[in-house]
């Protein structure tokens, strides 16, 4: 398997790159390819998946690994 990459860019998603399976809290597979935009404001209309309303609706977050 290879390796899995997740990207959070500040005030927006999280990106999740590489061979990877996303499943609700039923266990079902979303449909979903090598590369997604996770929504971390919670307005997206096509949740679980960002659509850029965090660009938007004022959503503020900016954190560093430390």
């Amino acid at each position: 398997m290879s390796k899995v990459k997740i990207t959070k860019y500040d005030e927006g998603p999280f990106v999740i790159q590489g061979n990877f399976e996303l499943v609700d809290g039923s266990g079902n597979a979303f449909q979903t390819s090598d590369t997604i935009a996770v929504c971390r404001c919670g307005q997206s209309k096509t949740q679980p998946f960002c659509d850029a309303t965090h660009k938007t609706c004022g959503f503020r977050e900016a954190s560093s690994a430390q």
